[in-house]
């Protein structure tokens, strides 16, 4: 056998057949390939150029096909090894290609049995696909999922907006069905919950989250300039008393502990958590028919910028006269750079950047 019997789309370009120029047919596939040989034939010396395409085939084979050209005997054997080679990733890419066509043809069968009106979005590739279920308040939550390659035997990864952690429940053979009222029946559970924190966002100013998401449970609430609570509401019982934590002057805060202390029994679970807090801390609530939200974003006293990354200034200076907000990391950074603070375990203790009245901040363990 001989090189234009094997290789006839390789063209000689000279007698002495040290020059070829032309094609190789590769699984019926025409790759072009030039191979030069200087005019004592040694294959050691000699240079192989070939198009991208056929580049792209051989991958990280190219320089075990640069050693094999100095080892083979003759250049016919040469070439016989590279067309194995590239056959041999072909073949691993028309797998491939096979494997990736059968995924989406079993992800549209399984779209198709849930219904396409749940399909909110779906890549090129058929690698993320989110699911959305629209609740009776008509909040959309979404299920996205994230497919690999052995879909659906294996269980994809996933992420939801949900106030308690999910775990999602995976019956390969069933499709995405079973996995998709699973996740229904989850937000059906908590639609009492994002009502009755969904009342606190449209009647009071909540500084934070900015933008509550569908998985938040706290709830940062101005009561005036200078003085906020955040709570934690519980989303399995969310009629119950919330956790409450007050920011603000020790002053200013006092008049609510006590508010709270004296109130806490009168807490209805059958009542509304907005009039409920209302009557706990014996306040009304700044609403935004009321008052605009400049009010009570103070900026900090140090870096003067009311949010710093997703934090809004959480300290404030305790003298009445002066009330200075900052934020907790600035208060910190400044302390300790001065020479008359000092720390005792979590706590630093110096003064006030603006009025220099003793000042503490508790360090919050990262």
């Amino acid at each position: 056998m001989n090189i234009l019997t094997d290789f006839p789309y390789l063209i000689p370009q000279e007698p002495d057949g040290f020059h070829y120029n032309g094609y190789i047919s590769i699984k019926n596939k025409l790759f072009r390939l030039e191979v030069k040989l200087p005019s004592s034939g040694n294959l050691q010396d000699g240079q192989v150029n070939c198009d991208w395409k056929l580049r792209q085939v051989l991958g990280n084979f190219s320089s075990i096909l640069k050693q094999r050209l100095q080892q083979c005997d003759t250049l016919h054997s040469f070439l016989k090894e590279l067309q194995s080679v590239a056959e041999r990733q072909l073949e691993k890419e028309t797998g491939f290609e096979e494997s990736s066509s059968q995924l989406c043809r079993q992800l549209i069968t399984d779209i198709e049995d849930l219904g396409w009106e749940k399909l909110a979005y779906v890549d090129d590739d058929f690698q993320e696909i989110h699911l959305a279920y629209t609740d009776s308040d008509g909040r959309t939550h979404v299920l996205k999922l994230y497919i690999n390659k052995q879909y659906p035997h294996e269980a994809p990864k996933y992420s939801v907006q949900l106030p308690v952690k999910f775990e999602l429940h995976w019956s390969g053979a069933r499709g995405l069905t079973p996995s998709y009222q699973h996740f229904v029946c989850a937000v059906q559970s908590y639609q009492e919950f994002w009502s009755l924190v969904g009342e606190l966002d449209s009647n009071t100013w909540v500084l934070e989250p900015e933008k509550p998401a569908f998985s938040a449970r706290h709830r940062r609430i101005a009561i005036d300039s200078s003085v906020s609570v955040q709570i934690t509401v519980d989303p399995v019982n969310p009629r119950a008393l919330p956790d409450c934590k007050f920011l603000g002057s020790d002053h200013a805060i006092a008049p609510l502990r006590q508010s709270m202390n004296n109130n806490i029994s009168d807490w209805d679970e059958n009542g509304s958590l907005l009039k409920n807090l209302e009557h706990l801390l014996d306040v009304k609530f700044p609403s935004p028919s009321t008052h605009s939200k400049e009010e009570f974003s103070a900026e900090c006293g140090i870096c003067y910028a009311y949010r710093l990354e997703d934090e809004i200034p959480d300290e404030v200076c305790n003298d009445a006269r002066c009330h200075q907000p900052f934020h907790r990391a600035c208060l910190v950074e400044w302390l300790r750079a001065l020479p008359s603070s000092r720390q005792s375990f979590n706590t630093i203790f110096g003064s006030c950047p603006y009025c220099e009245k003793a000042m503490t901040v508790k360090l919050i363990a990262r």
